[in-house]
């Protein structure tokens, strides 16, 4: 029996166990799959919608937070105080243009000096303890953390509902100077809100420390709630509250014999709990009957893809074989096999928000080696490169022959500098090494160099995208007389 026949051979007992395996499977599956779908829904599904609706709040949510921030560190702002407060026209530009760039409602200056209120346009008003209006400014001034986010009416926009975040000014002996920040109005954030419940289909909203509801939808039926009181949602609103790190939690409560499972989490910049809803028991018999559907679906897909996969095997062996992974001379990842390679590290440095870099590293003059010494010397310059390369790199980086005399390094969980600093140690090994203490084939030493090009990879950025800006760096390194490190930004 040949080679090949056998091989059909092992297909056909494979399809076959596959068929009865699936056919069992089917049998038992409806029985099974209730607490299938709950597991999956609870542990997997709504985890992964409430980091998803983090990451979109991190984004819009908290934004104000970061631009106060900057706002408070400004040195400009200080300054400006400091020196009197002579030209209002000054802070008016600033706060105008922070408001502008931020596609903020508000933005505002109470300095503690003189009590004045700023807006972008001009002087608002002077504050007073005895007002009511103002007692936020004064709270924020004796609070023992930077800031605050607190929902106010803004006298400066007609009285509208406004989620500010305040953020207190230190002078530079650590004294307190001012209250700098902005402002997006409550429909702003309630559109947000709603944005994020149907493109998530679960609900949304958040809650304080003392359990009441401070920002939810526009179609959340309940305005005033305290989850502590709420039906259901008291059975589980103690570790909800106690739960004060940055940390997701997943809980269950019941209501009129409903199932509805919570994904919590703490948001320190906002002091707010973020909760996400999810009804399962609505959801669970429509899932069963797509679930049987979608077994008489695959059944007979999988008969056709067996039978496709029977006829066509030789093809895509002989395809396999011609994709050889490694490079002969090397031993090192060949291109094909490293593009794989890339695409994995490159879902998983923005699955895990790590930086990742590559480095294109030319071998200097590389034809003349082969024109004075021969193709042996050649050949054995790319081997004792491959071999430094090897030792100079991390465990979890990875180098492969790119073509000819070319190489590309992949370097893991690598910030920009730290990727042009390895370059560099790299470069400066090899120009270092003596080539020909490990050949007969030349006589006297043989130096050699190399120019590299680094870049990382930027967020949703293309494989075409970063190793074209890579080769730009390279071809920097090489117009500036080669040997050297070059990064692109």
């Amino acid at each position: 029996m040949s080679k090949s026949l056998k091989q059909y051979r092992l297909l056909i007992w494979i399809s076959l166990i596959l068929i009865l395996g699936f056919i069992a499977v089917l049998a038992t599956s409806y029985l099974v799959s209730k607490d299938a779908l709950r597991r999956g829904l609870s542990e997997n599904m709504l985890p992964i919608t409430g980091d998803n609706v983090y990451s979109e709040i991190q984004k819009d949510v908290l934004r104000p937070v970061f631009v106060s921030a900057q706002m408070a560190n400004d040195t400009f702002v200080r300054d400006w105080i400091l020196e009197g407060e002579q030209d209002a026209a000054q802070i008016s530009k600033y706060l105008k243009e922070v408001k502008a760039r931020n596609n903020a409602i508000s933005s505002f200056l109470v300095s503690d000096l003189t009590k004045n209120y700023y807006y972008p346009e001009g002087l608002l008003k002077n504050i007073k303890e005895t007002e009511v209006r103002d007692q936020w400014y004064f709270r924020l001034k004796n609070l023992k953390t930077a800031y605050e986010t607190n929902v106010d009416i803004d006298l400066a926009n007609h009285d509208s509902m406004t989620i500010f975040t305040n953020y207190r000014v230190l002078d530079y002996n650590g004294k307190f100077l001012a209250a700098v920040g902005i402002g997006l109005t409550l429909d702003t954030m309630k559109n947000l809100i709603d944005s994020y419940q149907s493109r998530f289909q679960r609900k949304i909203y958040f809650v304080d420390r003392k359990g009441n509801l401070v920002l939810s939808g526009n179609s959340f039926k309940q305005k005033k709630i305290n989850i502590l009181t709420s039906a259901g949602l008291d059975q589980i609103a103690k570790q909800i509250l106690a739960n004060t790190k940055n940390e997701s939690l997943h809980l269950e409560y019941s209501v009129e014999d409903e199932s509805i499972y919570v994904n919590s989490r703490f948001i320190p910049e906002l002091g707010w709990h973020l909760l996400v809803e999810q009804n399962l028991d609505s959801e669970l018999k429509p899932l069963q009957r797509l679930l049987l559907i979608n077994a008489v679906i695959g059944l007979a897909i999988t008969l056709a893809v067996i039978m496709i996969v029977l006829f066509s095997v030789r093809r895509y062996q002989k395809r396999i074989e011609k994709s050889a992974a490694t490079d002969s001379l090397t031993k090192l990842l060949n291109r094909q096999a490293f593009d794989f390679v890339f695409q994995q590290a490159l879902l998983d440095s923005e699955r895990s928000r790590q930086p990742l870099c590559v480095a294109l590293m030319d071998i200097d003059h590389f034809k003349k080696v082969n024109d004075k010494y021969g193709h042996l010397v050649g050949d054995h310059v790319l081997k004792e490169i491959a071999a430094i390369a090897r030792r100079s790199l991390r465990e979890s980086d990875v180098i492969c022959r790119w073509g000819g005399e070319e190489f590309l390094l992949l370097l893991k969980n690598c910030s920009l500098e730290k990727a042009t600093s390895i370059s560099e140690n790299l470069r400066s090994t090899i120009a270092a090494n003596d080539f020909s203490r490990t050949t007969d084939l030349a006589k006297g030493r043989l130096s050699i160099t190399v120019s590299m090009g680094v870049a990382e990879c930027k967020t949703h950025e293309t494989e075409d995208s970063v190793f074209e800006r890579a080769d730009v760096a390279l071809y920097q390194a090489k117009e500036s007389g080669r040997n050297s490190v070059y990064f692109s930004e």
